[in-house]
């Protein structure tokens, strides 16, 4: 009886659907944050001075909101995919399992 539901939820094409759709969506989020992160340690690593120029007259240098702005970013990130799996992914699981069930 399980291995009959299973196969009858992987032959779904919703169940196809929201496979590929949510793989190839966290994908992409995955590789725009490896960027930023990535480019960021990577500016760190090879233009300190960059980094470490003052904003304006005073202390802060630039690698401040540079550093806010990965972490703002990884908080837009994660907020983009849960916005989306609350909709898009959610309602397309409720489809399969309506279906798997009947």
């Amino acid at each position: 009886m399980e291995q009959n539901l299973a196969d009858r939820i992987a032959a779904d094409p919703n169940y196809q659907l929201l496979k590929s759709t949510r793989s190839r969506f966290g994908w992409i989020l995955t590789i725009a944050m490896l960027v930023v992160y990535y480019g960021y340690i990577l500016l760190i690593a090879f233009d300190k001075e960059a980094l470490a120029a003052r904003i304006g007259d005073g202390v802060m240098t630039w690698g401040i909101p540079l550093g806010f702005g990965v972490i703002i970013f990884t908080i837009v990130v994660t907020g983009i995919y849960v916005r989306r799996a609350n909709s898009q992914f959610d309602d397309l699981s409720e489809k399969i399992k309506r279906e798997a069930l009947k």
